[in-house]
Parts: structure tokens; sequence; C-alpha cells
């Protein structure tokens, strides 16, 4: 089964510095009929102005991942530490016992990033952050594996305390492929447009939108223009 979600459908939220898109109830923004999908909680379309950000705020029992679609995004934590997360990067956090952290875009141009919360499987892990960047180029036949739960996995993704997949990646026009699910996924339009099928079933996704995928283990993804894609196999 195949749910969408079009861009101008999410919650929204205008602070001025930063312009947010909910795929699911945060903050003010609250649906009861869309608080989550499985292990996956939130995730947030943000826009942040060039020199704002997130001052310190405390996180726990969470993996906060975040994806930086455009700009860098420039992160410290009660950990000590720090770094810069640029387009084509990839964060993970495991809040675990406790930790405050901010985020800001110290830079003179805006930037955008998807912010993905996914429930813990393990309680009160010890705090960690780590970066990573992934390949750039457009591909024909896959989404490149960036986080993962699962030991199989170790070195090829970053890892998060919970049995969940994060796929992304530029994909060219024309390209058509099938792509493995192992509970349900959520897909996100990044930009472009593609189609996502399961049986006879078939939808299309434009910049924005996003698209829930259940009861498949599969689904087939055909790039009706270069796009870039993000798909999150969680737990039900």
């Amino acid at each position: 089964m195949i749910t969408h979600f079009p861009y101008d459908s999410l919650g929204k939220a205008n602070y001025g510095w930063l312009k947010s898109s909910h795929h699911f109830s945060f903050a003010n923004y609250y649906n009861p009929a869309r608080t989550g999908f499985g292990a996956l909680l939130v995730v947030n379309d943000d826009w942040v102005q060039a020199g704002m950000g997130f001052g310190a705020h405390p996180h726990k029992n969470m993996e906060i991942i975040s994806y930086i679609r455009s700009g860098e995004l420039s992160h410290e934590d009660s950990t000590g530490n720090k770094g810069v997360v640029k387009a084509g990067e990839v964060q993970v956090m495991s809040a675990g016992t406790g930790i405050t952290h901010s985020e800001y875009n110290h830079t003179d141009t805006d930037m955008t990033f998807y912010q993905i919360w996914i429930h813990s499987n393990e309680k009160n892990v010890e705090p960690k952050w780590d970066n990573k960047k992934f390949p750039t180029e457009f591909s024909s036949s896959e989404l490149t594996l960036l986080v993962s739960g699962y030991p199989q996995d170790e070195g090829k993704a970053l890892f998060i305390h919970q049995h969940a997949r994060i796929f992304g990646g530029k994909i060219s026009k024309g390209s058509s492929f099938i792509h493995s699910i192992t509970h349900q996924a959520y897909v996100l339009a990044s930009e472009g447009k593609f189609e996502i099928s399961i049986d006879q079933r078939s939808i299309e996704l434009n910049k924005g939108d996003g698209a829930q995928v259940t009861a498949s283990n599969s689904v087939t993804i055909t790039a009706l223009s270069d796009c870039e894609i993000v798909l999150i196999d969680a737990p039900r």
C-alpha cells in the first residue's frame, strides 16, 4: 500500500529564520493521524537562514539524523564534539542517557536539511555523534546506504541504535530499479520528480512530497527527472 503526502499538506511552521514542513506531529503542529510511522517519529524539512540556528537544547534516548540538502550545518554538543556537516553529508547523534547540542548555519548562505528522529531500541546508551560524506554523483541503479543499525552494515554506513536503514542519493532521469524493504518505508522527494510503484499502484512524487509504503517487501522507483531521494526503512 502507498499513501501520498503532498508538500502542501504537511504541517507548517515559520519563525522567520526557520521555515519547517513537518511530515509528522511536531512542536506546535499536532495531527492525531500523523504521530509517527512505527519507530520513525519525526521528519522535518527545514530551511535555516544564513547566520541563524538552533541554540543549545537537550535530547534523550533518541536517534537523530540530519541529511544536509544544501549549505552546511555546524554542530557542537555537551560531550565535546564539534563538526561542520555539508551538502552531501549526513550526521547522526545517539542521545542515549542525555546530550545537549546546538546547530547553526554560520555561513552567509541559507541552508536546507531533513531532520529525522527514530526511536532507539536500546535505552540509556552512551551518547555519541558522527558524520560521513557519501558519493554525490548521479546513479541509475540504486540508492546509497547512509545509516544502519545492523552489524553487517558496519563500516559502510553511520550507526544508530535501531534496526532501521536510511538510503539516499541522486538518481538520473529515466532510471528505474527495485528497492527492497525490510520493514516499511517512508520516501522523501528532496529534489526533482519520480514515481514509486508496488503491485498495480503508482504515485508521482514532486519536490517536498512524502509517501509511506506498507505491506510490501519492495518498491519500484522510476526517475521522471534528475532527482534526489531519501528512503527510511524502519520497524513498525
